[in-house]
């Protein structure tokens, strides 16, 4: 078996530091990890290791890649757009794709989903695992904004929309907004609040995750909708709700065991569909 492997991909601006993690005995796919937003990536790196050693287990070659700004990758958080990202994760799409032999599929946490997804559109993906995705980039952008406003002490709602809609205007206006110690550019605030989550046209398949702590678990309405809409498009989605804790967002490193479980499950019976065109 072979070890994980550590590398910098070289790319415009510095090199995207990478883990390989090689698939143990005869490979079966290929997996691409998609981070989210600021400090959400951070909270949800352990998850991610996890998840990454049950695919490779399963015969899956993974590869997580930390974009442009983020992590170890060079660069300046402030100095990343929505664009640069975009094209760092088709970089990683084709470096899988060219060490593997095989295309491989897209896994995104939260805004990383919003980035697999337009990816995509360069690529020939056709299968997405979405861990509770963001279907609206400019909702998403909103509840960041909301964290300027309530670090500002604005407590009334008439004060909060006002102190949301400023920042709005100072983005807009071409000024950067430090969002809870990251300093967000326009091109990449703007990208973000103009990304919905879609699939190209054609058939995909789709494993979608929500983790909740509601009794039995359930998706969100929003993600109810957003998979009624996709089947009703002929998009094969299989969703599932797992509980335990937003481990993306709690003050403590947190686990999801069920998610990782159900991840690898429907990742294992997907098996082998796609090898190099």
């Amino acid at each position: 078996m072979h070890e994980l492997e550590g590398f910098l991909l070289p790319l415009e601006g510095g090199g995207r530091f990478c883990l390989y993690y090689p698939p143990a005995g005869e490979a079966i796919g290929a997996a691409l990890y998609v981070h989210p937003f600021a400090e959400e990536m951070n909270k949800a790196r352990r998850m991610a290791a996890l998840q990454a050693r049950a695919l490779s287990a399963a015969g899956f070659a993974v590869l997580q890649i930390d974009l442009m700004g983020c992590g170890d990758s060079a660069g300046e958080f402030g100095d990343a757009s929505w664009e640069g990202w975009v094209r760092d994760v088709v970089a990683g799409i084709r470096w899988l794709r060219e060490r593997t032999g095989r295309v491989p599929l897209l896994w995104g946490l939260r805004s990383g989903c919003l980035l697999a997804c337009a990816a995509a559109e360069a690529e020939p993906i056709t299968d997405f695992v979405l861990w509770q995705p963001v279907t609206s980039g400019r909702q998403h952008l909103q509840q960041f904004l909301r964290l300027v406003v309530a670090g500002r002490a604005l407590g009334r709602a008439d004060a909060q929309q006002a102190g949301t809609a400023e920042l709005r205007a100072a983005l807009a206006g071409g000024a950067s907004v430090d969002i809870a110690g990251y300093p967000v550019a326009p091109t990449l605030a703007l990208g973000l609040d103009a990304a919905n989550l879609s699939l190209a046209a054609g058939r995909a398949r789709v494993a979608w995750l929500e983790v909740t702590t509601s009794t039995p678990p359930a998706l969100s309405p929003a993600g109810q909708q957003r998979v009624a809409e996709w089947r009703a498009a002929g998009h094969s989605v299989t969703a599932v709700a797992v509980p335990g804790l937003a481990f993306w967002q709690t003050q403590e490193i947190a686990e999801c065991p069920a998610l990782i479980e159900a991840t690898a499950s429907i990742v294992r019976g997907w098996g082998a569909q796609h090898s190099m065109p």
